[in-house]
């Protein structure tokens, strides 16, 4: 697990499918523009929505595994069954843009463009794409990129003598990609 402080990352965001960003007005209602540039992520292939006022960063990268019990044998066998890597990203609370991604636009955008519903199988084109810079501006960047990712979990802190946060959780199958540049080439079936 490695825990960055906002200031020390810069968070930037795509939506996997080419069709289409999301954008989340000051109202709360979410829109797909096919522009190369969106609010909240833009399409693969436009340009990278900054995140901001972002506190902390938390990566986690693991794997699930599975306990086999085989007949007439004592012993178990621990095998692994996929690699899991969790992000979760604080930041203060300004608008009601998580609360909208959260409840409407989990898994990303389809080819129509809309909010995919996630009742089917993932594909290529699902989710979200994040790419977290470590030590922006400095020269030697570090680019973490995460692909396919789908939000989990999304929670608001509320304190009656302070400022609210807000916190997005992230969640993807697929290896991360670490380099000195943003990983920007599609997703292949293989990496499903």
């Amino acid at each position: 697990m490695a825990f960055y402080l906002g200031q020390d990352v810069a968070i930037t965001a795509l939506t996997e499918n080419t069709a289409g960003g999301v954008t989340i007005s000051a109202a709360g209602v979410e829109s797909f523009p096919t522009s190369a540039t969106a609010g909240f992520a833009a399409k693969q292939g436009g340009t990278e929505t900054a995140w901001n006022q972002i506190t902390s960063c938390e990566l986690s990268i693991g794997a699930m595994d599975e306990d086999i019990a085989y007949f007439g044998m004592r012993s178990q066998t621990k095998a692994e069954i996929k690699k899991e890597t969790t992000i979760t990203i604080t930041r203060k609370k300004t608008n009601p843009e998580w609360d909208t991604i959260f409840n409407d636009v989990r898994y990303g955008v389809n080819d129509t463009p809309a909010a995919w519903p996630g009742l089917e199988e993932p594909t290529v084109k699902h989710g979200y794409r994040l790419f977290i810079t470590i030590d922006s501006g400095t020269g030697s960047d570090e680019v973490i990129t995460l692909m396919g990712c789908c939000i989990q979990g999304h929670t608001v802190t509320v304190n009656t003598d302070g400022t609210m946060d807000e916190t997005l959780e992230l969640m993807t199958y697929i290896t991360p990609v670490f380099s000195n540049a943003a990983h920007t080439t599609a997703i292949t079936d293989a990496a499903l």
